[in-house]
């Protein structure tokens, strides 16, 4: 079918981007090939940096900036220590398009603004919408507990979010959180969403960073495959392993926190999704993994969502 050129939202102009498709930007996923390629296709990629050192980072843009003349953004998690020093790369290498997570992004908003950055937060309610719009913000992303990785702890779905989140903010929403097609797409719309930000679709690309392994296990996923855990620590949403497993009896049999950061121990994100081990990693994707069922280039993701949009939208009409 013929897609149109551009798809017009608040979301769309404040990117200065063709369609108001984000892809998320996950750690050990999320290089510049994956920002690249999806920029190229008319969305909005984001270089994930919660992987990388500020050198890498510094990396990655420039690698970037050589494989696309369209925007890209990067996505810094505001707990990372080093913080401070990514936003100074991002700041020094020029780019104008912030993804803040993890974090409270006043601490950093005047020095991002003052760089002359478009900053957008992703929350997990209204609470810290209303936060971000309070600081300054020019977007957020409503993430439901659907999403893969990490979430937040009211465990508030993306259909009863993003409604929510909408009527409370004067800025626009990107929705988030089980969104792996253009049905998913239309759905964020009519929920009053302007844009949406995808991850773990994007993860099973060609140009995802991740492990073949990690690509496989979500394409292998189906609709009962994640669980969220570690809810005492930070809730994060995996597909069920034998690390998930035992953290799920663990919490089951009343683990304390301080038992629960003993077993999880360190490195279990790149164990699964960089190196592959899908035994004792952490092996993040969302609860749409069961909709995944090919490993495919960005460019084509992208022509299938709206090609999906398009389809769904005509039924409705």
């Amino acid at each position: 079918m013929s897609i149109p050129d551009r798809i017009e939202t608040r979301i769309s102009k404040l990117f200065n981007i063709r369609y108001p498709i984000i892809q998320a930007g996950m750690v050990w996923v999320s290089g510049y090939k994956l920002a690249a390629a999806v920029a190229n296709a008319g969305g909005l990629g984001l270089i994930g940096s919660g992987s990388m050192k500020p050198e890498l980072l510094k990396e990655h843009i420039q690698k970037a900036r050589l494989h696309t003349s369209n925007p890209f953004g990067v996505n810094i998690p505001l707990l990372r220590g080093d913080a401070d020093k990514l936003i100074q790369t991002v700041i020094d290498e020029g780019v104008n398009i912030v993804f803040t997570s993890a974090g409270h992004p006043g601490k950093y908003i005047d020095q991002l603004k003052n760089a002359g950055c478009v900053v957008t937060h992703v929350v997990p309610s209204v609470k810290y919408a209303l936060k971000a719009e309070s600081v300054g913000c020019d977007a957020v992303v409503a993430e439901g507990f659907e999403a893969g990785g990490h979430n937040g702890i009211d465990e508030i779905t993306t259909f009863c979010l993003i409604p929510q989140v909408v009527d409370s903010v004067k800025i626009p929403v990107i929705a988030a959180g089980g969104i792996a097609d253009g049905r998913g797409m239309l759905a964020a719309f009519a929920l009053g969403a302007e844009g949406v930000q995808i991850g773990t679709r994007f993860a099973a690309s060609e140009e995802s960073s991740a492990h073949p392994n990690y690509k496989n296990a979500i394409i292998n996923a189906t609709d009962n495959s994640t669980v969220l855990i570690l809810k005492k620590i930070t809730p994060v949403r995996m597909i069920k392993n034998e690390f998930a497993l035992k953290v799920l009896e663990a919490e089951n049999l009343g683990a304390t926190k301080e038992e629960l950061l003993e077993l999880l121990g360190k490195g279990r994100e790149k164990a699964a999704i960089f190196d592959g081990d899908l035994n004792n990693g952490e092996i993040e994707a969302g609860q749409c993994s069961g909709l995944i069922k090919e490993i495919l280039p960005a460019s084509i993701i992208v022509n299938n969502i709206l090609e999906e949009y398009y389809i769904a939208k005509n039924k409705l009409a």
